[in-house]
């Protein structure tokens, strides 16, 4: 995707917030049409209802309390080396 000049991103923003309530409807609905097929089915989702592991708690338990001593982050990159996925 081409990166759009942050004014023109701006721009879009302000004309939103000024389209009276009756064309907020069909202004939505051209602006999906204008989305990647696969960006829009990501928007329509469902959001993930499912019940939180003790793992996974511990674990953002853990990531919080790294953020609050200032401990660096684990990029990315770091973790598929871990798990030597970097080839």
């Amino acid at each position: 995707m081409a990166k759009v000049e942050n004014n023109t991103r701006r721009e879009l923003h302000v004309l939103l917030d000024h389209i009276p309530d009756k064309g907020v409807s069909a202004a939505r609905e051209y602006l999906r049409s204008l989305m990647d097929p696969v960006e829009l089915a990501l928007l329509n989702a469902p959001e993930d209802d499912e019940p939180l592991s003790a793992h996974e708690r511990t674990a953002i338990e853990e990531a919080g309390q790294r953020k609050q001593r200032g401990d660096a982050v684990i990029t990315h990159e770091e973790i598929l080396h871990e798990f030597d996925l970097d080839r």
